[in-house]
């Protein structure tokens, strides 16, 4: 269907594909996995023609639709949801729009101009029918629907909705242009749980191939059926989801480990058999024919060491007391909008809670309000008084930074008595070498302000971490050891997290937010699925029974019914 033949790219800043091949077949849901900077995206845009490979050849049909959905949603906030996915079809949806202002100017024209509107009128609709308008219009009200918007959802504005509502629009928008292929770029990024489940659910369902390229590790479980991973440059292709392709990895690695080291003392054995009888008179001409022969060998290359990145440990936290955070009859409004409704929690010491809840449910509102960032409408958010001392990670970076200073600047000036040394050891740490520590944070990455904002975080002890979207913004190994380094924190930690995977690896508690409410489950991701399900199992047999009694009581109304009938005519 489409293959990408030995591609290598230049840019006038390096080499970031270097020797990439595999190839996209039908109802294939490719994962392209890697390293911030390994050129993933790169290989999306190739792949959409946006850009040209250095070296190499993609191979695809002349009359290929590929349908590209960036990490960016292109929507016009002013237009309608209905008025959004006419804009799909360009030419047919500048005729519908003029057949709806002709009728309005028709009202105010005089008879000459009346004349004139009447004959264009006849000369849209006619042109409507040719672009088979009355087919896109049907095709536009099936897939909305499809997108979960209920009827009356058309007419409102776009901007009413949230990100990942929009989402669900840009991605509605481009499957009505019947793609060969679709290519996703980051689609999970800041959607909530409830719309990353149902995403994963529409894309399985489809039979259009895809590649995806996404950080969200449970995500690429769920969907994929291969995966495709780029490091230095070179790809390698897996079959199966995220969790088949990291055991594949292990076992190929060990496997290459085990025969480079097999070779290696072979050669050692043969080398010093040359050198020893080199100069013998009688083994002399043994020893110059293996040296032939050792020089013929093909190497086998020992495995690709790990790739750099993040190597930290939170510092040892100070003991506090057994209270951390203490909320008491919590109740908090934006406008007529209840956040929390006398709201209770009481958060201790050793405590790793991911609060969980739809986008807009107050998750970042309420660590303000921990943070005493924010004041609370009625009731109280309390930290401990016995010793907490917390340290907060805010999600956007770009408001937390100040982005006119350097990055060597930015620790230096929290701990202004650190040598040299220390700042650029530290800075080391999270990846900043060279001269990229003098660079000003205006000009990093998301993942580079995320990484610079996690080493401040390590200049002063702390044993509460607030922690607000942590992974936004970082590859699956800087997650990683994100999620080491909270694991062996023996500190209390809060943390807002849209990452499934990475709620599994380090919360011992869930507090869901729902309807108002902290809704506190003691136990780890897995026990809150576990128990959601017994709820929702709970509620449809309460359903049922109550449908069952309802069906039963009607049935015996009818059936009195009658039986006055019956008893009336009688008498």
């Amino acid at each position: 269907m489409l293959r990408l033949e030995h591609v290598s790219k230049m840019y006038p800043t390096g080499e970031v594909l270097k020797d990439v091949t595999w190839e996209i077949k039908a109802g294939d849901r490719i994962g392209l996995v890697g390293v911030n900077g390994a050129g993933k995206s790169t290989q999306l845009k190739i792949i959409a023609g946006e850009e040209d490979p250095t070296t190499g050849t993609v191979v695809r049909p002349p009359d290929m639709r590929i349908a590209y959905l960036t990490q960016e949603f292109e929507v016009d906030p002013g237009r309608t949801v209905r008025e959004e996915f006419w804009r799909v079809f360009a030419e047919a949806d500048a005729v519908q729009r003029r057949l709806g202002d002709l009728p309005h100017e028709m009202e105010t024209a005089d008879p000459d101009r009346l004349d004139e509107l009447i004959a264009e009128l006849d000369k849209q609709q006619r042109k409507f029918d040719a672009l088979d308008g009355y087919t896109l219009e049907a095709k536009i009200e099936k897939i909305l629907p499809e997108m979960g918007f209920e009827a009356e959802d058309g007419d409102r504005l776009v901007s009413a909705f949230s990100g990942g509502w929009q989402m669900r629009m840009s991605l509605g928008k481009i499957l009505l242009q019947a793609p060969d292929l679709l290519l996703l770029d980051e689609p999970t990024n800041h959607l909530d749980l409830e719309t990353i489940e149902w995403l994963e659910e529409y894309l399985k369902g489809l039979n259009t191939p895809m590649v995806v390229v996404s950080h969200d590790r449970a995500f690429l479980d769920r969907v994929c059926t291969q995966i495709v991973e780029t490091e230095r440059g070179k790809s390698a292709v897996y079959p199966g989801n995220y969790s088949a392709y990291l055991v594949q990895k292990a076992e190929s690695r060990s496997v290459q480990q085990s025969t480079f080291e097999r070779q290696q003392k072979e050669l050692d054995k043969q080398k010093e058999f040359v050198e020893r009888f080199r100069a013998s008179a009688t083994r002399g001409t043994q020893a110059k024919s293996r040296e032939k022969q050792l020089d013929k060998i093909e190497r086998i290359e020992a495995p690709v060491a790990g790739m750099k990145t993040l190597k930290f440990r939170f510092p040892d936290a100070p003991r506090s007391g057994r209270e951390v955070v203490k909320i008491n009859k919590l109740t908090h409004t934006y406008g007529e909008k209840i956040l929390f409704l006398e709201s209770d929690l009481l958060v201790e010491r050793g405590d790793r809670i991911a609060f969980l809840g739809p986008n807009g449910a107050g998750k970042s509102t309420l660590l303000h309000l921990i943070m005493g960032m924010e004041k609370p409408t009625d009731g109280s958010v309390e930290i401990g008084q016995h010793g907490v001392l917390p340290s907060y990670f805010e999600q956007n970076q770009a408001e937390a930074l100040d982005l006119n200073k350097s990055v060597y600047d930015t620790i230096q000036d929290e701990v202004p008595d650190w040598k040299l040394e220390e700042v650029r050891s530290l800075l080391g740490r999270f990846l900043f070498s060279g001269g990229v520590v003098t660079k000003p944070v205006s000009t990093l990455s998301g993942g580079e302000k995320a990484r610079l904002a996690l080493a401040k975080m390590l200049v002063r002890p702390a044993n509460l971490l607030v922690l607000d979207e942590p992974t936004n913004h970082l590859d699956i190994p800087a997650k990683e050891m994100l999620e080491e380094a909270l694991q062996d924190y023996d500190g209390t930690a809060l943390i807002v997290s849209h990452d499934r995977y990475f709620i599994s690896q380090v919360a011992n508690k869930i507090v869901e937010l729902r309807d108002g409410e902290l809704l506190l489950y003691r136990g780890d991701y897995n026990y809150f699925l576990d128990k959601i399900a017994e709820e929702k199992d709970r509620t449809r047999l309460e359903a049922a029974e109550a449908e069952k009694a309802a069906k039963a009581a009607a049935k015996r109304a009818k059936q009195k019914e009658k039986a006055a009938q019956k008893k009336a005519a009688k008498a």
